[in-house]
């Protein structure tokens, strides 16, 4: 059996970026629930339907709907050599019922990718500015990171009480620097 990952982290911290090339360092595949459901769409499955009208109104796919794709992605063949999940679950509430579907053993091993929040929100400034996403200012930013801190956050605090460790990393420097920080925590735990 492989490793059984979950990358955790506030926005801009680069999870999308080192949770891909871990994935693909120790040969488990990166799964992003965002990537998934945008699959799940583009297939037409039954949950795509499902969750493309939810999308289409503007809500959020609610987590029942998401721990059914995960649990679905988790049973294919691919998977059974472990998985390293991003962006799931978001909050105790979703770790509760990803317990559930999944099991005792859904995950090993949290991996914490942790940045200063103000050199976070400069970055995700810069970013929007170089990529020209104008729907991206200051108070949205600001209020992702505050979303992180309440829904997410308590993850931290959750996973170690249900035997599950969690280990920080830092997240600030170059992407090859903060990729050896993970390789070595990854090593150690």
């Amino acid at each position: 059996m492989g490793r059984r990952l979950l990358f955790l982290g506030p926005p801009g911290a680069g999870k999308g970026t080192q949770a891909a090339m871990l994935a693909k360092a120790i040969g488990v595949p990166h799964i992003s629930t965002g990537a998934m459901l945008r699959d799940n769409v583009a297939q037409g499955t039954d949950l795509g339907k499902q969750a493309q009208a939810i999308m289409a109104a503007g809500d959020l796919v609610p987590d029942e709907l998401v721990v059914a794709m995960v649990k679905d992605r988790l049973s294919q063949e691919d998977a059974a050599c472990g998985y390293l999940l991003d962006g799931f679950p978001r909050n105790v509430v979703q770790a509760q019922a990803l317990d559930d579907a999944i099991g005792a053993g859904a995950l090993e091993l949290a991996l914490l990718l942790e940045a200063d929040e103000e050199e976070l929100v400069q970055r995700l400034l810069k970013r929007a500015q170089d990529e020209g996403r104008e729907d991206d200012n200051e108070v949205t930013i600001r209020n992702r990171q505050q979303v992180y801190r309440d829904e997410t956050e308590p993850l931290v605090g959750y996973y170690p009480d249900s035997g599950v460790s969690v280990v920080a990393v830092d997240g600030l420097g170059t992407i090859s620097a903060v990729f050896a920080r993970l390789v070595t925590a990854l090593a150690d735990n």
